[in-house]
């Protein structure tokens, strides 16, 4: 498995990483949670473990975020924080496993094992497609008339939201709640700017146009009549 481990702890880091690497998983180590989301959103990995007290950014706005973008990722939280309050939170924010601190490296095992079970266990996420326009959720690979279209995560987590409601016109309060994950001051452009590199990629060379601008309403992905 590719493993994303988020843990500022450099001790636990290490032997977390040496123990994982050892039962052949591949391990990549971010040591606080800004670096930690950065890598889970622009690389795919098949599990992510993830401290809760993080500098940066905590992990269950890590935790958060990733969900946003990706719903399928297993996420295990490994913390010290181990009161149930700390647990529901931990799980309310997207988490799917939650291990306290200190604990039996077999028990990680095991639950990273439950994990990937479970995982293998889930339908496969059918792709979406707009005319020639075709985005695989699995693989995050996005296509317009057979030819490969580079996206950043972000755009592609908008594009992904836009196609799983096409046809029916979000606004920008949707696309932030559900793209974003965060709160924005509703009067800035970032909505906007990030449309605007979505067309240019998916839309400036191809026909017909898929992505409308409603004024007033939002947005829509679709073929005109």
């Amino acid at each position: 498995m590719k493993i994303l481990l988020v843990e500022d702890e450099p001790k636990v880091a290490s032997f977390l990483q040496k123990g994982l690497s050892e039962q052949t998983h591949a391990v990549d180590v971010a040591a606080d949670g800004l670096l930690g989301l950065r890598q889970a959103l622009s690389t795919s990995y098949d599990l992510i473990i993830l401290d809760q007290l993080l500098p940066g950014l905590s992990g269950l706005e890590v935790c958060r975020q990733v969900r946003a973008h990706d719903p399928a990722v297993p996420i295990l939280m490994l913390t010290a924080l181990g009161e149930t309050d700390d647990k529901i939170r931990g799980l309310d924010a997207g988490a799917d496993d939650y291990l306290v601190k200190p604990f039996a490296f077999q028990e990680l095992l095991a639950r990273i094992r439950a994990l990937a079970r479970r995982r293998q266990e889930q339908p496969a996420q059918p792709q979406l497609r707009l005319a020639d326009l075709t985005l695989d959720p699995v693989s995050k690979v996005v296509t317009r008339a057979g030819q490969p279209i580079q996206l950043t995560a972000r755009e592609f987590a908008l594009l992904h939201y836009l196609l799983r409601n096409q046809g029916r016109v979000v606004s920008r309060v949707d696309i932030l709640e559900h793209v974003w994950e965060t709160s924005f001051d509703t009067g800035s452009n970032v909505i906007d700017v990030y449309i605007n590199f979505l067309r240019k990629k998916i839309d400036k060379d191809f026909t017909p146009k898929l992505i409308h601008t409603l004024v007033g309403m939002g947005y829509v992905a679709k073929v005109n009549e």
